[in-house]
């Protein structure tokens, strides 16, 4: 009978720790949504695509293998990399360093950070400065991390990274279009959203199955709506719920009066409506005597 072969990873964080230290491997998980960029070239375009505008602070989601990291390090700025893999917080805390002792001699201002993103208090890193964020986002979370992005928007003037295309396509997406929904009226009524450029499956490691976008968001000079912000977010959410009924049906439960209700912009779906409309609308709401 054939001896069963080891697990070269076996479940246990203090081996795993060895066996990165020792062979400078960080095996791409699943179930965290990580595909490993390896084209220098891509990562290179990322990291030029932070301003440094007004603010040194950078906070990367997801380092991997650091392959954005070190493009990073070579801008004048304040690093965090943060992931919740411990494999990846080993490789960047003992490989990393001797791999690129030359980038590091050059700014070794980098925090890396075991944590998970969307669970941990940024207070504790930046207090109330100013950060931006980017990174090869992990793709099932990457919806989340926007949303996360947008509760702390006083504080992030700029934010870039890699998506799945389709999330990337939608949150810079106007109205008119299928893809326009909850992502594309959220974010554009704080950000100017650019979509930079189309990346294909291959140079990832292991490659995803869908091609993937870069986009980068640029915080508004007015940081409030002239409206009630917390109904804005209801209403977006409410009516793209049911984005193929009219505004009048999707908002059922809002519990409008008949008058308010006959006005035009209750004949019209979710995604005809700008973020402008969306303004107006909430105003309207707002202002019901119901």
């Amino acid at each position: 009978m054939s001896k069963k072969k080891k697990k070269k990873y076996p479940n246990n964080p203090k081996y795993n720790q060895k066996q990165v230290q020792e062979e400078g491997a960080v095996k791409a998980k699943k179930h965290l949504g990580q595909h490993f960029l390896k084209e220098e070239s891509v990562a290179q375009k990322i990291a030029q695509t932070l301003s440094l505008d007004g603010y040194q602070n950078v906070l990367e989601i997801g380092p991997g293998m650091g392959v954005l990291t070190k493009h990073l390090l070579q801008r004048d700025l304040d690093l965090v990399a943060m992931d919740l893999d411990d494999e990846s917080i080993v490789y960047l805390n003992h490989s990393f360093p001797l791999e690129h002792a030359a980038i590091l001699k050059q700014n070794n201002r980098l925090n890396v950070v075991e944590a998970d993103f969307l669970k941990f208090d940024l207070t504790e890193l930046y207090g109330e400065e100013q950060f931006a964020i980017t990174g090869n986002f992990p793709y099932n979370i990457s919806s989340q991390i926007v949303f996360k992005m947008l509760e702390m928007r006083h504080q992030i003037p700029e934010f870039s990274g890699m998506f799945q295309k389709e999330v990337a396509k939608r949150i810079c997406e106007g109205p008119g279009n299928k893809t326009y929904g909850i992502l594309s009226v959220l974010v554009q009524a704080y950000y100017d959203a650019e979509y930079l450029f189309t990346v294909p499956p291959g140079v990832f490691d292991p490659p995803p199955k869908v091609d993937s976008g870069v986009l980068r968001l640029t915080r508004k000079k007015e940081l409030t709506l002239p409206c009630d912000e917390r109904l804005f977010f209801k209403v977006v959410k409410t009516a793209f719920n049911q984005r193929r009924k009219t505004i009048r049906n999707s908002l059922k439960t809002f519990n409008l009066s008949d008058n308010l209700k006959e006005d035009a912009i209750f004949d019209q779906r979710p995604e005809q409506l700008s973020v402008a409309d969306f303004v107006t609308l909430t105003q309207k709401i707002a202002n019901d005597p119901v």
